[in-house]
């Protein structure tokens, strides 16, 4: 197989698997941004307060499984002190939420900064998906085992989040709630459980993407900035509230960031731009977005 080919499929799977890790990421940021409409700009400080807490539980137990469910935990409970404690008094104001959250943002970003230091840390795969994987169509002929589980990791996510929504009592009371809160007040539904349910949800998608993304490559200050910008693009391209649009985002994004990171270095974020900018030229509401 020619060299240039081997080295395309290796950029389109590498594209896949950060597609993988941008979909859990900003399945999250859908649910609170796309579906509840609240501006949380410190999604990207929960991304890597989840991954700061991965490795502090891996650090001391040595379980993968442990540090997944320690970043998800704790950014679940740091989810609700901020939705109880200042989102849901703010309900309808985008710009004090924004405004709001921005500070609080940095404010968990120096406070990690402060327990952790300016070093880059990284958490071991689980021993399922160790070592690498042969395949004959990449470069060197195999591939992280782990970074093809990210793949089944985010097709877990994206099922359990339809089910969800689709299929459960409380996935009818979101869209409900969404499209009209005080009809489904009326009927005796408590709404502000269940927006606090999908906050929390979301925030705890957050924390898992952490453990995922640290364990793939690592965390060090900043990335929060870099994952909230990922998150807010895939939303935007997806369309805002849709799963589907999500997914659809995040395989636009992570290839087209791969493929500009390796044959156009100095200009990959710059495309990353020129699609978000065309899709809303040509579809305010995103690809699979519903018109306002």
């Amino acid at each position: 197989m020619p060299k240039a080919l081997v080295d395309f499929l290796t950029v389109l799977l590498n594209g896949v698997t950060l597609a993988a890790l941008y979909f859990v990421v900003a399945s999250g940021f859908t649910l609170i941004f796309g579906l509840m409409r609240t501006t949380n700009m410190a999604h990207g400080s929960l991304y890597m307060l989840g991954a700061y807490a991965g490795v502090s539980a891996y650090t001391a137990t040595g379980n993968w499984l442990i540090a997944l469910v320690a970043g998800f935990a704790v950014v679940v409970v740091v989810g609700v002190v901020i939705h109880l404690g200042l989102l849901s008094r703010m309900a309808g104001q985008d710009l004090r939420q924004a405004l709001v959250t921005i500070g609080l943002s940095i404010i968990i970003a120096d406070l990690l900064l402060a327990k952790y230091g300016g070093l880059t840390f990284q958490i071991e795969p689980p021993s399922v998906a160790t070592g690498s994987v042969a395949i004959p169509f990449v470069v060197n002929g195999t591939y992280s085992a782990y970074r093809l589980f990210m793949i089944a990791v985010a097709a877990a996510v994206y099922g359990g989040l339809w089910l969800v929504l689709n299929r459960t009592r409380i996935g009818w009371y979101i869209r409900a709630g969404i499209d009209d809160r005080d009809m489904l007040s009326a009927l005796g539904v408590n709404v502000s459980r269940v927006f606090l349910f999908v906050f929390a949800l979301g925030a705890g998608l957050a924390g898992l993407s952490g453990v995922i993304g640290t364990t793939a490559l690592s965390i060090s200050p900043g990335e929060d900035g870099r994952y909230l910008l990922s998150s807010l693009v895939v939303v935007i391209v997806g369309g805002m509230g849709s799963l589907g649009g999500a997914v659809i985002g995040a395989l636009i994004i992570g290839l087209s960031e791969q493929i500009g990171l390796f044959y156009a270095p100095t200009y990959s974020i710059f495309i990353t731009f020129v699609i978000m900018a065309a899709v809303l030229a040509v579809r305010p509401q995103g690809l699979l977005g519903r018109p306002a």
